[in-house]
């Protein structure tokens, strides 16, 4: 048999060396998973809860209980973890954590509006206590359309599995979308905290999870490098991508009705310009880090007219790496008479000291170049008196980039003499990447945000003040946008329609290639 797999402390991104003092390692609890059956639970969330074991950072008697109308008994759904670990997991497979994290494993069938389901989940829960000592300590995670909240935090508080007694804890994740608009979001956040406490309900962005994000404020605050130019002075504009490589797929019947801005911009890209403009918090405290990033997004600025501050488009069919692929209107299921786009770029300002009149230009869309997410900062041009104009004609502006996805870290653009005996300058790289600099991996961000759920920990988590200034940005872009009629087609591959290039040429700029 072989040894559990461990990994030092020093050697484990989600483990500090002294972690008495920092509390990084979950206490008693378990894992309940509504829409256990989806894609989201096998790919993500039952591998993160193995990755978490077998790195010793949850406790010998953690349980993780499925809630499903499948009709399984818990062996059924211990085969399924066991596959779904096999399968997606990021630590190599160790029989000795497996039978350990197995004997907590538990199923509930049922449907949502059956209270006897939610009883027999009780009695589950109770049994967990006294059998694996999780002490009254239970994360329900909602991994189900939003239009399910209700009736599930409705069963939690009837059932008294909301209620925590005396020194015990219950809390409630939510995955996006937090509604499909401010009156939605509100509704929505009324529905779950008329039933759970403001700090006891935790909104998932797994983007925010992500090592680089999170790096984004030991870059700007532990370093004299970059803070003192990081304003209006210095900083020209700021780009921020989400791009995918793939279309709609299978999520047809999901996405339409969405579109790109409600699936990732108001949430993902809003938080990551929250990050990259905020101030300097008074510590990294979840109050503080919302504190400044709320002022932020309150001081956001739409263009005066969202007909050229705004740029939206549907993926045509056409060849792409080799492949003829459908247009998003022929994609399976989808209906042909559908606007809702697959591209979305604006144009954002902040009204702040800090940063005005610069630019912020998001985008994200889906059949694009290539996959890539990324925060670009980009620097006003250095005088170039000294030069003559074709001693730089091949020089840009100096950027840094930020890699959120796939290869995390960051890059530096700026200009360096060509070798030889003239002065000809032009642009060099210079690039960090984490897989390069550090022998740790990167935890999953479903390892991390579950972790933080488990211990309590909100930082990274946006509260619902924040969601409903994303959505008051949006907003209004979403209802400029359904008076447009059909948004324009782009060729799958490409970096977006024509009006996408349009917005920024407008201000004599153009979008990076990543």
């Amino acid at each position: 048999m072989s040894a559990p797999h461990r990994i030092a402390p020093g050697d484990n991104p989600l483990r500090s060396p002294d972690d008495r003092r920092l509390n990084r390692i979950a206490g008693p609890s378990s894992l309940i998973i509504f829409g256990v059956t989806g894609d989201l639970s096998r790919k993500k969330l039952m591998p993160a809860v193995y990755d978490l074991a077998n790195r010793g950072l949850l406790p010998p008697g953690f349980g993780l209980v499925g809630f499903a109308r499948r009709d399984w008994d818990d062996q059924d759904f211990e085969q399924v973890v066991h596959d779904a670990v096999r399968q997606y997991a990021r630590t190599p497979f160790d029989e000795e954590v497996w039978r350990q994290l197995r004997a907590g494993i538990r199923f509930v069938q049922g449907d949502f509006d059956d209270d006897s389901a939610f009883e027999r989940l009780a009695e589950t829960i109770d049994a967990l206590d006294r059998e694996r000592g999780t002490m009254g300590n239970h994360a329900f995670y909602l991994s189900i359309p939003p239009k399910s909240f209700p009736i599930v935090t409705e069963q939690l508080r009837r059932s008294g599995l909301a209620e925590a007694k005396e020194g015990q804890w219950r809390r409630v994740v939510i995955e996006k979308p937090f509604g499909s608009d401010l009156q939605t979001a509100r509704e929505l956040n009324d529905v779950v905290e008329s039933v759970f406490p403001p700090d006891a309900v935790f909104r998932i962005d797994h983007y925010l999870g992500k090592e680089t994000v999170q790096n984004i404020l030991a870059m700007r605050f532990a370093n004299m490098l970059y803070e003192p130019i990081w304003n209006a002075n210095y900083v020209d504009h700021v780009q921020i991508t989400m791009a995918e490589d793939i279309g709609v797929g299978g999520r047809a019947g999901y996405y339409d009705g969405i579109g790109a801005a409600r699936d990732v911009i108001q949430n993902h890209l809003l938080q990551l310009l929250a990050l990259t403009a905020m101030e300097e918090p008074v510590s990294f405290d979840a109050a503080d880090l919302r504190t400044e990033k709320e002022k932020v997004l309150s001081a956001v600025r739409l263009p005066k007219d969202l007909a050229t501050g705004t740029a939206r488009g549907q993926y045509s069919s056409g060849w792409q790496g080799g492949e003829w692929v459908p247009g998003f209107l022929e994609e399976d299921g989808m209906n042909p008479e559908s606007v809702t786009e697959t591209y979305a770029a604006m144009r954002l300002d902040i009204s702040t000291r800090r940063w005005a009149g610069v630019p912020f230009y998001l985008r994200a869309g889906k059949r694009l170049g290539r996959r890539v997410t990324e925060i670009a900062v980009v620097f006003k041009r250095a005088p170039q008196y000294l030069f003559a104009e074709s001693q730089t004609s091949a020089l840009g502006q100096n950027a840094l980039v930020i890699r959120v996805q796939p290869d995390e870290g960051v890059t530096i653009r700026f200009g360096s003499k060509v070798p030889g005996a003239g002065m000809q300058v032009r642009d060099v790289t210079m690039d960090f990447g984490y897989g390069h600099a550090f022998t740790e991996a990167s935890p999953e961000a479903y390892e991390r945000l579950i972790l933080d759920v488990l211990l309590g920990d909100p930082p990274l988590f946006p509260r619902h003040e924040e969601v409903e200034l994303s959505w008051k940005i949006l907003d209004p872009i979403e209802e400029f946008w359904a008076t447009q009629g059909q948004p324009e087609q782009y060729a799958p591959g490409t970096w977006g329609p024509a009006s996408a290039d349009e917005l920024l040429a407008r201000d004599g700029r153009v979008w990076r290639r990543p």
